[in-house]
C-alpha cells in the first residue's frame, strides 16, 4: 500500500511537471512570438521612417536646388538688366554729346538734303526744340536756305528734349530722330548682341 502511494505520488509530481514543462514551453513559444512580432513591427516603422526621412531630404534637396538656379536666373536677369540700363546710359550720354556738338547742325542738313532729293518728298518740315532751333537758326537757314525757298521749313517744338524731326509731305511721312528715339534705336539694336555675349560668357 506504501508502494502505491509513493508511486501515486510520484506519478501527481511527474504530472504535474510536464503539465508545468508544456505551460513554461507554451509560455516561452508565445513571448518568442510576441518578441518576433515586436521586432518586426519595430523594423517595419524603422523602415517606414528611413523612408519617409529619405523622401523629405530628397525634397529638401530638391527645393534647395530650385532655390539656387532660381537665384542664380534672378542674378544672370538683374546682371543683364543693369548692363542694359548702363548700355542705354552711355548710347544716351553720346547721343546727347553729339547732339549737343557742332556736328549736330551738320546732321539737321545731311537729313534735309537726303528728304530733299526724293521725288516723292514734298513740303519738308525739320522740327527742333525751342532752344537748338535758336541756337542753330543761323547755320541751319545759311546752309538750306536755297532748299527752304523749295519747301523746306523750320519749326519749333518743345515737346522733346534734343534732336530733331522730320516731317515730309505735310505730316503724312514722320521721322523721329530726338535723342529718345536714337537712344531706344541704338540700344534696341546693340541690347541682343550684349546678350549674345553674356550668353557667351556663362
Amino acid at each position: 500500500m506504501e508502494i502505491q502511494l509513493q508511486e501515486l505520488i510520484e506519478q501527481i509530481k511527474k504530472d504535474g511537471v510536464d503539465a508545468a514543462e508544456i505551460q513554461a514551453a507554451a509560455i516561452l513559444e508565445s513571448a518568442k512570438a510576441e518578441a518576433e512580432k515586436i521586432v518586426a513591427e519595430a523594423k517595419s516603422q524603422a523602415d517606414k521612417i528611413m523612408a519617409e526621412a529619405k523622401n523629405e531630404n530628397a525634397k529638401v534637396v530638391k527645393s534647395g536646388e530650385d532655390a539656387l538656379r532660381q537665384a542664380g536666373r534672378n542674378l544672370l536677369i538683374s546682371f543683364r538688366e543693369s548692363v542694359t540700363r548702363e548700355l542705354r546710359a552711355i548710347v544716351s550720354d553720346n547721343v546727347n554729346a553729339v547732339y549737343s556738338s557742332d556736328a549736330f547742325a551738320k546732321l539737321v542738313i545731311n537729313a534735309v538734303e537726303c528728304w530733299a532729293g526724293k521725288p516723292e518728298a514734298d513740303d519738308i518740315s525739320v522740327i527742333l526744340n525751342g532752344s537748338d532751333l535758336a541756337k542753330l537758326e543761323d547755320a541751319l537757314f545759311a546752309e538750306l536756305k536755297e532748299k527752304m525757298l523749295g519747301g523746306v521749313t523750320l519749326k519749333a517744338n518743345d515737346n522733346f528734349d534734343g534732336g530733331f524731326r522730320v516731317a515730309v509731305n505735310n505730316g503724312a511721312v514722320y521721322y523721329d530722330y530726338s535723342a529718345e528715339a536714337v537712344t531706344d534705336m541704338l540700344s534696341d539694336y546693340l541690347s541682343p548682341k550684349v546678350t549674345a555675349l553674356l550668353k557667351e560668357a556663362e
